[in-house]
């Protein structure tokens, strides 16, 4: 039926790839899901989105990428994608001889996206056999798209010694730090950032480490801190009667609840997401603040920043690092002494833990509901 959104789940990534483009072919909207989830979660939602109603005009359909709670399902156009293509072309030198690699499962839109636009330009893509990337991949991928946590582990195997014919890698994320950037361009890999979402698309990029700007076509503005975006990209909302932080307002403008300022000179600097914030005594802390400051400390390659319970403070600032494969952190002391030359002291973690890699979710984004659970249940290691 034309509209029906119909359900992909194949732990072959080639055939539910091919089994969504038959879909689209055939007029329905495919849905790919994670071939790691748990069989009654998919059946779960199955139903749910067998329960919908068909979703006339669509085309494709991504569930959200959203670090927390159950994944909504984000339906759009096929021209909210198509629209972005020439941008995305321009700032990639993108052509039929390009082989894009994708190291983020089919579920991402992220993938899903550059799946359908290499086929419109005639590139070739390369979907990864496993969930990690691989020596072989490397030799034939020229351009990559994923998350940063990709592009460390592409980077890692560099730097080892793997051959590599990657040019140029369009790497998400509100947060990027400077030493991916250094480590790419001296592999020989032009590194283009960008922030979007999976309801906004395509937001704003950073193709030279001077700061995002917006993206071709985009329009920002800033209301008390809060991020709206109006350009041709969004998606059409959720499917069914989901809600979600995705509202648009009756002149055009969007928002998904971010907050961005801070610094004149950086309008774009990303500081999280509105409902996000840790209320912790009289104080307002901005995790991602305190997470991009600590991500300068040696030592620590990744790390999330919650509220930890507490009956006096509300909410003590905690930090959960991740110190790499065979990494230890330092001291907790030692902890407290560099992240206070960086840090007020509202802002000062008052809980340290760590873990050689966080969990993550299916598109490489750190699982903040499951890190913070860890850490209050004691289920991860306490620096001390």
């Amino acid at each position: 039926m034309p509209g029906r959104v119909v359900p992909i789940l194949d732990d072959d990534r080639v055939a539910a790839l091919t089994t969504a483009l038959a879909v689209r072919a055939a007029g329905g909207v495919p849905l790919i899901g994670d071939d790691r989830w748990n069989g009654d979660y998919w059946a779960g939602l199955r139903a749910t989105v067998a329960a919908a109603d068909p979703a006339p005009g669509m085309a494709w359909a991504t569930f959200s990428s959203g670090s927390t709670g159950t994944p909504r399902v984000i339906v759009r156009t096929d021209e909210s994608w198509s629209a972005s293509y020439p941008g995305v072309e321009r700032l990639l030198d993108l052509t039929a001889d390009d082989v894009v690699y994708l190291p983020s499962p089919l579920v991402s839109s992220v993938t899903m996206f550059s799946v359908v636009h290499a086929r419109t330009v005639g590139a070739s893509v390369l979907l990864p056999r496993t969930h990690t990337v691989s020596d072989s991949d490397l030799e034939h991928a020229t351009v990559l798209h994923g998350t940063p946590y990709a592009l460390r582990s592409v980077l890692e195997r560099i730097e080892a010694g793997t051959a590599h014919r990657l040019r140029v890698a369009l790497v998400g994320g509100a947060r990027l730090d400077a030493g991916l950037r250094s480590r790419s361009e001296a592999a020989g890999i032009r590194l283009i950032a960008y922030y979007g979402a999976a309801e906004l698309s395509f937001v704003a990029v950073d193709p030279d480490g001077r700061g995002l700007r917006p993206f071709d076509g985009v329009e920002t503005r800033v209301d008390e801190g809060l991020l709206w975006v109006r350009s041709p990209y969004f998606a059409a909302g959720y499917l069914g009667t989901a809600s979600g932080p995705f509202r648009r307002d009756p002149e055009g403008w969007g928002t998904v609840g971010d907050l961005v300022g801070g610094d004149p000179a950086d309008p774009l600097r990303f500081r999280g997401r509105r409902d996000g914030a840790i209320l912790t005594a009289a104080a307002t802390v901005i995790p991602e603040d305190v997470e991009a400051a600590l991500q300068r400390l040696d030592g620590i390659e990744d790390v999330v920043v919650f509220g930890l319970p507490n009956p006096r403070a509300g909410a003590l600032v905690a930090a959960v690092i991740e110190t790499g494969p065979g990494g230890r952190p330092p001291s907790a002391r030692e902890l407290r002494r560099r992240a206070g030359a960086l840090l007020s002291g509202t802002h000062l973690p008052r809980r340290w833990f760590w873990t050689e890699r966080l969990p993550r979710t299916a598109t490489g984004k750190p699982a903040r509901d499951r890190i913070r659970h860890d850490a209050i249940e004691g289920t991860v290691s306490r620096v001390v």
